[in-house]
């Protein structure tokens, strides 16, 4: 099984949602363009928060320097973004691909996050609630099913809000994997924690 995580915006919780997945399906974890904070990367994050053996890490297909839309990040370091060089892992174990901020996070000037998801992956949507998020999950929900594509399931982030995912869930009949709620930390204790409260959900995907 391979899970594309995506989110409505960016800062929404898309690399704890990774690593909870990852956790919970000691699945293999792969972010294909990093922009910015490179000594402390999602690849960084999620490993450390991992308490399983089986879980391997692939290496960026880009690693930019700037913490920015990586079309700005990779014009600061004198490249251009090609789907052409992105090339998934190859591994017999689960894959989860972790996006950069929004489904429309330009990649070059005619690419975008959208255009790295392949057909046979499923799709994980991170919504967390602001003002003005529900527009933006449904937005994010629509667009992506105008490609064609189904999503497999959502994932709430932050504090509850159950008249919003009631909303949600009833509007575009998606199933709700689980909520993450603000902690004060996550570390390998609480991942695992959750984890085992999204696996089940996980595996009917």
């Amino acid at each position: 099984m391979k899970l594309f995580v995506t989110g409505i915006s960016t800062d929404v919780g898309k690399t704890i949602a990774s690593s909870i997945i990852v956790e919970a399906l000691e699945a293999d974890y792969w972010k294909p363009i990093q922009a910015g904070d490179l000594d402390n990367s999602d690849t960084h994050k999620v490993k450390s928060r991992i308490s399983n053996f089986k879980s391997e890490f692939y290496p960026n297909a880009y690693e930019l320097h700037t913490p920015a839309s990586p079309h700005l990040a990779a014009k600061i370091d004198q490249i251009t973004i090609d789907l052409e060089q992105i090339q998934e892992p190859k591994t017999e174990n689960h894959l989860v691909i972790e996006g950069a901020g929004g489904i429309f996070v330009p990649l070059n000037e005619k690419d975008t996050i959208a255009d790295l998801i392949q057909s046979d992956y499923k799709i994980v949507i991170v919504s967390r609630h602001y003002l003005g998020s529900i527009n933006h999950t449904l937005l994010t929900i629509e667009a992506i099913q105008n490609r064609g594509f189904e999503i497999s399931g959502i994932i709430f982030s932050g504090n509850e809000n159950k008249s919003t995912e009631s909303l949600i869930l009833n509007k575009t009949g998606i199933k709700c994997i689980g909520r993450i709620d603000e902690e004060p930390f996550f570390d390998q204790n609480v991942i695992k924690e959750y984890a085992d409260l999204f696996r089940e959900n996980l595996l009917k995907m």
